[in-house]
């Protein structure tokens, strides 16, 4: 180029930028501030963008490397939006993640026509992505445990889950009817009623027959309970490193009290009474797992075959950009 001198051959040094994630600050003083103020649980809270962190909320490195090739390597100081990072990781997981079934917000599915006191045993899939990873057998009874929000009394006319007088399926088993529900004196409800087609299991006549729904499950008997930590962005502002600087320009005060009033009070929620197929207690810490229909979750180093704990790594969707739109 003109101007330079060609016998210069001095070495220079180029810095790339630095790697600002949307809703995470990434300065070391700021972490230390958490870190020793207890608003997060030590330097590998989940919730912290740490290696340690990363690595127990279930962030695999492939992930974090498909990332950095999608945002590339620049001088400029940029910050990066942290649903391409999940992403990265979405596309990573489906590839590596142990489908199990798991239930978070349990209510009662009884099957009345259903033999009481019979279990059977039926297949479930590794992975569908993944053919070399095999498959596991998991428990089906009378009695079962399904999400809450799977079933509706009076739901609008394009709900596919469970209401009274429509089909679904329960995934790796039957089609069933739903017959009606049970009610507290609350007004709650405490059971759900249904009746099974026997002809409707795999390898059955009328297995193919086309239902518009599928429900996962765990039978009430044989699965354990555990305890789901779900966890969220720590901060509700898309760039807390300039509101933090701000607050504290406009009100005189210190870090502390300007990350309290920006910090996401709801980015982790325990649920203790949670049920999971057995399987998922014979895998070993930091497992890859996708809860069917729910998200991808990690086991958490605290997990015990005796008490079982979970830490979602993410949604199987975005749904924090919508609810933020």
């Amino acid at each position: 180029k003109e101007g330079k001198d060609l016998n210069d051959n001095r070495p220079r040094q180029s810095e790339f930028n630095k790697l600002n994630l949307s809703y995470t600050l990434m300065s070391k003083r700021n972490l230390l501030t958490l870190v020793k103020e207890g608003l997060v649980n030590g330097w590998d809270d989940p919730r912290m963008p740490t290696i340690c962190g990363f690595r127990r909320r279930g962030y695999s490195p492939e992930s974090i490397h498909k990332f950095i090739d999608k945002i590339g390597y620049t001088t400029y100081d940029a910050l990066n939006d942290i649903a391409l990072l999940e992403s990265s990781l979405r596309d990573d997981l489906n590839s590596r993640a142990i489908r199990v079934s798991a239930v978070i917000n349990p209510v009662k599915l009884i099957i009345t026509n259903y033999p009481e006191g019979q279990v059977e045993e039926l297949e479930a899939i590794n992975n569908p992505e993944d053919p070399e990873a095999g498959s596991h057998l998991i428990e089906f009874s009378r009695e079962l445990w399904i999400e809450r929000e799977d079933f509706m009394e009076d739901a609008p006319k394009k709900y596919f889950r469970m209401t009274p007088g429509q089909e679904v399926r329960l995934k790796n088993a039957y089609i069933v009817k739903c017959t009606g529900c049970k009610k507290d004196e609350k007004g709650v409800i405490t059971e759900v009623y249904c009746e099974y087609d026997a002809n409707t299991r795999s390898g059955m006549p009328d297995a193919n027959r086309k239902v518009k729904g599928t429900l996962h499950w765990v039978s009430c008997d044989h699965c354990m309970q555990a305890e789901v930590r779900l966890y969220d962005r720590l901060w509700k502002v898309e760039n807390p490193r300039d509101e933090l600087a701000a607050i504290r320009e406009a009100k005189k005060c210190d870090a502390l009290e300007a990350m309290k009033e920006i910090i996401n009070p709801d980015s982790l929620k325990v649920l203790p009474n949670c049920y999971i197929e057995k399987f998922a207690a014979t895998l070993p810490p930091l497992s890859y797992l996708q809860f069917q229909r729910i998200g991808y979750f990690n086991v958490d180093k605290e997990s015990t075959p005796e008490k079982m704990v979970f830490n979602r790594t993410v949604g199987l969707k975005d749904t924090w950009g919508k609810l933020n739109k």
